[in-house]
């Protein structure tokens, strides 16, 4: 069999119906990792749908108990077909977050598969039932094209705690290097540049949250009797705030600017527009970092965000001065920045500003990561992409959002390729959550091809890939 048979085999299956029946009846499982309630849905999702698809495949199970969060378990499938072959490392994550049953469109359910048109709802269609499912179904046409056999070896670690910030993959994976070895990282999270554009996105931008607080007194005080003679908190932290990120959005701590965006870097990103649409909000031209376009500024710059601001008692507004204010912000970053110290920048920073009274918090933050986009892996799997869908595919150095690429690319040491099958517009998190059916379809066809190609020529792109690595670090 051919790489194009069984891509067209791949195909067929899929609209055969199968693909559909199989995601209906995990969207059916209720695997809110967000509720204390949801222990033996998640376990379920384990058992009922995971364990036998794989064991079906000729993995065996190994189920991993989480250090962190005990209810939130994970479960590795492996497969070792020869100790020579290259070892593929997967991931999916089973759990979803709240169904919201109560707030969806009439005639559509969180826990039941709906079609209507090219739209699939239900919840973890998105994020991540449907993406995982998808990966799955290729293994399962690659087995059956080659009769029994991958032509690689194949580790998949399904986690059941991602929607609540994966407690305990860090851990388990420093904790199971051996156990979780492999050689090339191959996953599907997060969407797609846009519907009808197929994409590969080579790590992500890090987050790291801020708790920033102002107590200046116990209680408040009236404002017509202390009025100009107390300080107010709300005011001070408003300053402190705007003394870090400007009117326009702009980061004003210099030690948490990201280094100038690379030549590679910015070629990759020329061929990337980011715009408004209508089923988005419209992006404001003059918010943001100077001087970029705004693909630039969400791919390739930092952003200080305010998540929340309190101050006094917002839904009651009294007349009295505030004793104290706090506001929660996050700074996107990307790779090189110095996110590790924050605490110290800021401090330095509002200091410098005449702030001192403004306490810094750091309540928690990942890494940012960022497989080098002229590693041979990444022409190869742009190649096998575009041949694949007919289409251009959209190559990002990393995705705006956060994923936790880090334990994979950092603590696992590998080289780390996302392909997503969802969409700008899906609904994640919200109700009406979505899969377009189109994207699945083609997202079936583009992973049967790359692991076909992966069976075929896997040591000879891992030889490159380790060629260009020594090379880049002379």
């Amino acid at each position: 069999m051919t790489a194009e048979q069984a891509v067209k085999q791949a195909a067929a299956y899929f609209d055969s119906g199968k693909f559909q029946q199989t995601l209906a009846r995990r969207i059916a499982i209720r695997s809110e990792s967000q509720r204390d309630d949801r222990d033996a849905e998640l376990q379920r999702y384990l058992q009922e749908e995971i364990s036998p698809a794989m064991q079906a495949l000729g993995f065996e199970l190994t189920p991993i108990a989480n250090p962190q969060a005990p209810r939130r378990p994970f479960l590795l499938a492996t497969k070792i077909e020869d100790a020579s072959l290259p070892t593929l490392l997967c991931y999916g994550h089973g759990d979803v977050v709240f169904g919201d049953d109560a707030n969806w469109r009439e005639g559509l359910s969180p826990w039941e598969l709906t079609e209507e048109g090219d739209r699939w709802y239900g919840r973890g269609s998105a994020d991540n039932k449907g993406q995982h499912s998808v990966n799955i179904a290729a293994l399962e046409q690659i087995f059956a094209a080659r009769g029994g056999r991958l032509g690689f070896n194949c580790k998949f670690l399904f986690e059941m705690g991602e929607e609540i910030s994966s407690p305990g993959l860090a851990q388990i994976c420093r904790d199971h290097q051996q156990l979780l070895s492999a050689d090339i990282f191959i996953a599907s999270d997060g969407p797609r540049l846009s519907a009808d554009r197929p994409t590969l996105f080579l790590g992500s931008r890090g987050a790291v949250n801020v708790r920033l607080s102002i107590q200046a007194r116990d209680r408040d005080y009236h404002s017509g009797n202390w009025g100009g003679l107390l300080s107010n908190p709300g005011t001070q932290l408003a300053n402190a705030i705007a003394c870090l990120v400007n009117h326009r959005g702009q980061l004003q701590v210099s030690a948490l600017r990201p280094p100038a965006i690379s030549d590679a870097v910015r070629a990759i990103l020329s061929d990337i527009e980011v715009v408004s649409s209508a089923e988005g909000p419209q992006i404001d031209e003059s918010w943001g970092e100077a001087g970029l376009t705004p693909t630039e500024r969400l791919y390739g710059w930092n952003t200080l965000e305010v998540l929340s601001f309190l101050t006094g008692n917002p839904a009651q507004p009294m007349n009295a001065i505030p004793g104290s204010a706090t506001a929660v912000c996050q700074l996107r970053f990307v790779v090189g920045t110095d996110w590790e110290n924050i605490a110290q920048h800021l401090r330095a920073h509002l200091d410098k500003h005449g702030m001192a009274q403004v306490e810094v918090e750091v309540l928690r933050g990942s890494p940012a990561t960022r497989l080098d986009p002229r590693d041979p892996l990444v022409d190869w799997a742009l190649a096998a992409m575009q041949q694949t869908s007919g289409k251009k595919t959209a190559l990002l150095p990393n995705l705006g959002g956060s994923l936790p690429n880090d334990v994979f690319a950092h603590i696992l040491g590998l080289p780390t390729l996302w392909v997503p099958h969802s969409y700008p517009a899906c609904g994640q998190h919200a109700v009406d959550e979505h899969m377009l059916k189109s994207i699945a379809r083609e997202g079936l066809q583009i992973m049967t091809r790359l692991l076909w190609d992966l069976g075929e020529k896997g040591g000879q792109l891992l030889a490159s890939h380790h060629d260009y690595q020594q090379g880049a670090s002379r």
